[in-house]
């Protein structure tokens, strides 16, 4: 497989592995577990927990995929594929697998449908540009 190709495996795979496997680790996503906490100049007390660490990263994910999604060519329709296939399993785990029914999954979900509807929005809107088809 060509390196070029790997950039066409959707991001929310790769953290749907990584949210599975920290779950076998034993991570607890319902519970507050703090990872550190900082004095904020206001007196308020910031902590950082694994679940928010969790979405800080979907959210830069969601980011480089709404990037990649701007791209043009047919890998881009494949890829785009495989987003709505990596939803549907995501949806169905949020369902039917207890260590993936928490809020901070079904948000993962969530992006990971918004990437889906990002990706074909932008293909078909890049595929009107390129043609110079005028709606209306």
């Amino acid at each position: 497989m060509k390196l070029s190709m790997i950039s066409y495996i959707p991001l929310f795979l790769v953290m749907l592995i990584v949210y599975y496997i920290m779950t076998l680790s034993g991570v607890d996503f319902n519970a507050a577990d703090k990872l550190f906490e900082i004095s904020l100049p206001s007196g308020a007390e910031w902590a950082l927990t694994s679940s928010n660490l969790f979405i800080l990263f979907c959210v830069i994910v969601l980011f480089v995929e709404i990037i990649k999604a701007t791209r043009s060519g047919s890998a881009t329709i494949f890829e785009n594929g495989l987003s709505i296939i990596v939803f549907i399993v995501c949806l169905m785990l949020f369902m039917l697998y207890e260590p993936m029914g928490t809020s901070v999954f079904l948000i993962m979900t969530l992006m990971s449908l918004l990437d889906s509807i990002a990706g074909f929005t932008i293909t078909v809107i890049a595929a009107r540009r390129d043609f110079n088809v005028n709606p209306g």
